[in-house]
């Protein structure tokens, strides 16, 4: 049973997990793409001329980064089988569950992914302890915007702070209703209402 503060005012059970399902495919989409593009580039490194120069820990560093690959893609892709396979079953709340699931798991791979791209990419370029300082930078910028940051929130460790939306600034001014309104109370004028006055 939903709580009230997983409903929207006037919204039913059903609509809260269509809403749940439409907002995740957008994410998954999104991630999905960028997936993609580093899958792509993983694929065809070793086609390239410069790719037999890299050493034996680089080779191993691009199977780890190829196979992080694959597991993004197969968590990132999981939802979209998922949701074909128990299509019109009622099990959409079962759905939303796995393919967030599979979602968190999959975001935490891609940010390996990257890393371990990264990784490769710079200690084939740059000497010395660059290549160590840029994946440190890369790893904690994952973990700290993907993770450490929304988590405490997530978690109530971060109070909501409820407070009063900005007022219009001056740039605002014409938005704003003229004074001698006389329409009636229950006739609210909003911004950008073309309604003749």
């Amino acid at each position: 049973m939903a709580t009230n503060s997983e409903l929207r005012p006037g919204e039913t059970e059903a609509e809260r997990d269509d809403r749940h399902l439409v907002e995740l495919l957008q994410e998954l989409r999104v991630a999905g793409l960028g997936v993609q593009v580093i899958f792509a580039f993983l694929l065809a490194l070793p086609f390239t001329v410069r790719f037999s120069a890299i050493g034996a820990a680089q080779r191993a560093l691009y199977v780890a980064a190829l196979c992080l690959a694959a597991v993004s893609t197969a968590l990132l892709l999981g939802p979209v089988a998922y949701h074909r396979l128990v299509f019109r079953r009622h099990l959409k709340r079962h759905l939303i569950r796995a393919a967030s699931t599979m979602a968190l798991a999959g975001l935490a791979t891609v940010a390996l992914t990257v890393c371990a791209a990264v990784l490769l990419v710079v200690s084939f370029v740059a000497p010395g302890l660059t290549p160590v300082l840029v994946p440190v930078f890369v790893v904690g910028l994952f973990g700290g915007l993907w993770f450490a940051f929304p988590l405490p929130r997530r978690w109530g460790w971060v109070a909501e702070s409820v407070s009063e939306p900005d007022p219009p600034g001056p740039e605002a001014a014409h938005l704003a209703p003229p004074a001698d309104d006389t329409r009636p109370a229950d006739d609210t004028w909003l911004p950008g209402d073309t309604r003749p006055r």
